[in-house]
């Protein structure tokens, strides 16, 4: 899937902060009773800064954590068919103490980071490598191997904060497409003993946008939970179709057209490289409106484009652009650690559609009921029509299911 080592051309860097994760604390936090921050928007502020003024803060460590503080594995596994070499950034708490490495295929590596850590992990492809020189096709940081920064786009993005909401006792985590894809993704939760109870079919997300991974279709499947919790999954893409999600202007490199544009080819006839990463619309255009920028930093004025609206129907569980968060992101109670997998076997989960009444219902009371332990086992449940698979209506199931638990929480203060 992903061609020999090379050096890549260094793409400038959009306007637009990558990281979709801290927006949703912003965003919900007028909703979730435990994610509250009480704190207004500034449009003009990038999002990301006005976010930092309000989280709750530790100073950002290299790593890894010491003695005295919590432990949480994080397990970074290669199943794609070549060397890749993943990377690390921390935006908050105490790191890995490291920020990037070599991983063969078919192996893994377990890191540690503290019960307070946020950053992002992502895959770095087709890298040239020399001691601590490492410079990739996508997802290249600078020229190390040790990442101390941001990648460069695209690079599909797993985005974690273990300590979030307003005590802190929320882990909120997404597969990001925001700026760009580059490699499918799998998360999968590593229970602790506090949080036993969750099933693997409320937390296991993945997204798999390339040609020739994705198995079968089907409605459920097991490939990351297990045969008592079915994990819902995007059932209508084929291979044939993921082939061509992108468009055209979006393709970091497009293949060369027939003729030298002599003869009008269509775009979308020409055969794509299996390995075809995409950038996304602000990436490309860099403009306010693309970007939800300035006057466009607005759910009700920015709308996904075309870029995201494609990669939304693929990867139902993935961010695809700035207001897409109640959509995109799972929120789980503190506790346990995580698996980040580049090209998952499978397919893309659709799991906050299809199951966001549950999912809601951890965020909102850190607890499942019985009706709702038994409901995630049965099959007929999981795969039931939970309405358009469209970002406004789950943007809405889940919404309207977080305002319904404050009520309720304040019913019954």
């Amino acid at each position: 899937m992903v061609t020999s080592s090379r050096s890549t051309a260094v793409n400038a860097q959009p306007r637009y902060s990558m990281n979709r994760l801290l927006f949703i604390f912003v965003t919900f936090g007028s909703l979730a009773p435990a994610a509250h921050l009480g704190h207004s928007w500034g449009i003009r502020e990038p999002w990301q800064a006005k976010y930092l003024q309000h989280m709750r803060r530790s100073p950002v460590e290299k790593g890894p954590p010491g003695e005295t503080q919590d432990k949480v594995p994080l397990v970074v596994t290669n199943r794609c068919d070549s060397t890749i070499w993943p990377a690390i950034y921390t935006q908050n708490g105490t790191g890995p103490g490291i920020g990037g490495f070599e991983l063969a295929p078919g192996t893994n590596r377990t890191l540690w980071v503290a019960g307070d850590w946020a950053g992002r992990v992502w895959g770095r492809t087709n890298c040239t490598v020399d001691s601590n020189t490492c410079v990739c096709e996508t997802g290249t940081c600078g020229t190390t191997l040790d990442c101390t920064g941001t990648g460069e786009l695209p690079a599909t993005l797993a985005e974690f904060h273990l300590a979030g909401g307003k005590d802190g006792m929320q882990t909120f985590y997404d597969i990001s497409l925001v700026d760009g894809y580059n490699l499918p993704m799998g998360i999968n939760y590593i229970p602790a003993e506090n949080t036993s109870y969750i099933p693997p079919n409320l937390t296991n997300c993945a997204c798999i946008a390339t040609a020739g991974w994705l198995y079968s279709q089907a409605n459920t499947g097991t490939f990351s939970g297990n045969s008592s919790y079915p994990i819902p999954l995007e059932s209508q893409v084929t291979n044939a179709r993921v082939e061509n999600w992108c468009p055209w202007p979006n393709l970091l490199s497009p293949p060369i057209k027939p003729g030298d544009g002599i003869y009008p080819y269509p775009d979308d006839n020409l055969q794509r490289p299996v390995f075809s990463p995409c950038k996304s619309t602000c990436a490309v255009t860099n403009t306010d409106e693309a970007c939800c920028m300035n006057k466009f930093h607005d759910p009700n004025v920015c709308k996904p484009s075309s870029y995201s609206k494609r990669i939304k129907a693929i990867c139902p569980d993935a961010y695809s652009f700035a207001f897409d968060d109640s959509a995109s992101t799972f929120i789980v109670p503190k506790g346990g650690g995580w698996e980040v997998v580049l090209c998952p076997p499978g397919r893309s989960t659709n799991i906050l559609r299809q199951l966001g009444k549950e999912l809601s219902e951890i965020a909102s009371g850190g607890k499942l009921s019985k009706r709702s332990r038994m409901l995630l086992q049965n099959v007929t449940y999981v795969e039931a029509d939970k309405g358009s698979a469209s970002t406004m209506k789950a943007s809405q199931g889940l919404t309207v299911a977080l305002l319904a638990s404050l009520v309720g929480l304040l019913v019954m203060s």
